[in-house]
């Protein structure tokens, strides 16, 4: 029997992220940039304005009266020259323009009313239009320079970083229309079972829904891979040879859920062990773990490329459980990700728990702020109400069978 350890270490040997692609801005995001970032230009590009207002020369001083020589909008090319005594009105980013040393809110002016009181906004330009400086502006007032963001020649971006929302916005604001990132991994999920039923199908007798394909489906996405989902593959080894034939060129990552045990019908098994005929497809190992739940897993690669394949037990717990100890880190490998393996914390157990000796057992639990777990459901794989209400999993090593309630236990968090 393997241990967890053994195991996890065999499935992520010669896994590393995928190959560069460069991918626009917007299908990038949610990808790790595969080099640093550097940018061509200056933020801003130009000096401009932070407030709606007037450009003007500090030395006027204030109160002053001034010439108003033009408006600068933010889309401006031409610029009015701002000499002595004279003022230009500007929007917010807009440009400064020569001759202009700081800009003057409008709440500072009397908006060219002439009534000497400050203003709430602008008036509409006039011929011959005077404006009223009520307050004195310090020089640079208001004004963003050039490259006071970010300077030409900056890296503003790491190989590594995580493009969300902000990041893919400031590459867009140095002009980059795209990334080079490491790909999301394309994923198929498949569930075997002559028994299972597509959810919203008639459950007929020995018939259930299959719960399996889309678990593992959205706990794939959820660890940033794109998944296509293949539910209830028949008992059938030629059938299930078949369908994964089909998947190979399409997919980075295979993983099935059940037909892995000791059962006259373990299609997975039948179907890739060189034994009944999986020579065409490579070989996947099936073993046992000393863990529980999950015991049976199969691990191998598959086709001419060596797709990676990780068979899981058919138990709906098992699997979720499988896939969050082995899938999720493989999964978080290839995508280039630093936090490949899920947060292990250190809690006190509010309830006594008991565990077969030689295995590794995996419990739901509630992790508390406090600092204490309280395990959710029973030990069953079949228990999905209680995984449900789980965020976490409460780990007793292979050497223990008793922990009384108070006891510390190492704790896996579920969550992001």
């Amino acid at each position: 029997m393997w241990s967890v350890d053994e195991h996890l270490a065999d499935v992520l040997t010669g896994i590393a992220p995928l190959p560069p692609v460069e991918l626009d801005l917007l299908d990038a995001q949610g990808c790790r940039l595969a080099t640093d970032v550097t940018a061509a230009v200056d933020l801003p590009p130009f000096d401009n304005s932070s407030m709606d207002g007037y450009a003007v020369r500090a030395s006027d001083g204030a109160p002053a009266v001034l010439a108003v020589v033009g408006d600068i909008a933010a889309s401006a090319g031409e610029l009015p020259e701002v000499g002595p005594g004279r003022a230009a009105r500007i929007m917010t980013g807009a440009p400064v323009p020569p001759g202009a040393d700081a800009v003057a809110p409008v709440e500072w002016t009397d908006g060219g009313t002439g009534t000497g009181t400050p203003a709430d906004a602008m008036t509409a330009p006039v011929a011959d239009e005077r404006v009223e400086l009520l307050r004195p502006v310090a020089p640079g007032a208001h004004i963003r320079r050039r490259g006071s963001d970010i300077s030409a020649g900056t890296t503003v971006l790491t190989a590594g970083t995580l493009l969300g929302p902000t990041q893919v916005g400031l590459l867009a604001a140095i002009g980059r229309g795209t990334a080079a990132v490491h790909p999301r991994p394309r994923v198929a999920v498949l569930s075997t079972g002559s028994e299972l039923v597509q959810p919203g199908e008639p459950i007929g007798p020995g018939r259930i829904s299959d719960s399996n394909s889309f678990t593992l489906t959205a706990a794939a996405r959820a660890a940033g891979a794109e998944v296509t989902r293949i539910g209830g593959v028949p008992d059938d080894p030629a059938v299930l040879r078949r369908v994964l034939q089909e998947q190979l060129g399409r997919a980075d990552l295979i993983v099935t859920s059940g037909g892995v045990s000791v059962g006259a019908y373990d299609v997975v098994k039948e179907a890739l062990q060189p034994l009944h005929g999986g020579e065409d497809l490579g070989g996947v190992d099936f073993r046992r773990l000393r863990m529980q739940p999950g015991k049976p897993q199969g691990f191998g690669r598959i086709g001419k490329d060596g797709v990676p394949l990780l068979a899981l037990p058919g138990n709906p717990v098992s699997a979720y459980i499988s896939f969050e100890l082995f899938v999720r880190p493989l999964i978080r490998t290839m995508l280039g990700a630093p936090d490949v393996h899920r947060t292990v914390v250190r809690a006190v157990c509010t309830a006594d728990l008991a565990s077969p000796a030689g295995r590794r057992q995996f419990l739901r639990g509630r992790y508390g702020a406090d600092g204490t777990v309280t395990p959710v459901g029973g030990a069953g794989s079949h228990l999905v109400g209680a995984l449900a209400l789980a965020d976490c999993l409460i780990t007793v090593p292979e050497d223990t069978t008793v922990l009384p309630a108070g006891s510390g236990v190492d704790v896996v968090l579920l969550t992001d």
